[in-house]
């Protein structure tokens, strides 16, 4: 009996090399594109930003207890009477702020192309006010965002005060929730330019006019 076997190397075939290569190649590829932007923020070629895969990666940005300077007082009924001649105290007295300088005011007159868009943001920190007033002439009317963020927390990051589809005008006030800028952006609906005249008065340290784009 011959104890001695002979074996036989088997070399597979071109084709199974090349479906390996290729199953290889895709997850690479998924990586590359889908798992890194997705779970770890890692986009080395943009489309994970483009799609929208970043934000999954990036934790949601916790927004701190904003300081409340009115709530409170609406139970100014329930504080107890003072003694005669003494003023009841305000549940929540940070609707009064003491200034050093009078209240700045900023006019604007903007001209937007057809079809063109612009910002413009009032720098505030959080807590104080300002009164604004918007017109767009000859009733032209666009759309608009007021809006407000805070670059601490993050680029996508953004509170949305109010948007109107069409509108030729606004008016109204904000007491700022967050340190941050707060402002509009308005978008040229029209099929010829308008022209836009903003005024802001009030405490704030800067009117950022981000140009037409």
């Amino acid at each position: 009996m011959d104890l001695n076997t002979s074996q036989t190397l088997v070399t597979p075939p071109p084709r199974l090399w090349a479906s390996v290569a290729l199953a290889a190649a895709i997850a690479a590829l998924l990586l590359l594109l889908v798992v890194l932007p997705a779970e770890y923020g890692i986009d080395v070629t943009g489309f994970g930003k483009a799609v929208g895969l970043t934000r999954m990666a990036t934790p949601p940005a916790k927004i701190v207890k904003l300081t409340d300077v009115v709530g409170g007082n609406e139970k100014i009924r329930e504080v107890a009477v003072p003694d005669a001649g003494q003023p009841t105290p305000l549940p929540n007295p940070a609707v009064f702020q003491d200034e050093a300088a009078p209240p700045l005011t900023r006019t604007l007159q903007i001209t937007i192309p057809a079809g063109k868009e612009t910002e413009v943001k009032v720098k505030m920190h959080m807590s104080k006010v300002v009164a604004f007033s918007w017109q767009v002439g000859n009733n032209d009317k666009v759309y608009s965002d007021y809006h407000g963020h805070d670059p601490s927390f993050g680029a996508e990051f953004f509170v949305r005060y109010k948007e109107d589809q069409e509108s030729n005008s606004g008016n109204g006030t904000l007491t700022a929730p967050f340190d941050g800028e707060h402002g509009w952006f308005w978008l040229n609906i029209n099929d010829h330019p308008v022209t836009l005249l903003l005024t802001v008065t009030g405490y704030f340290d800067d009117l950022v006019d981000y140009g037409i784009h």
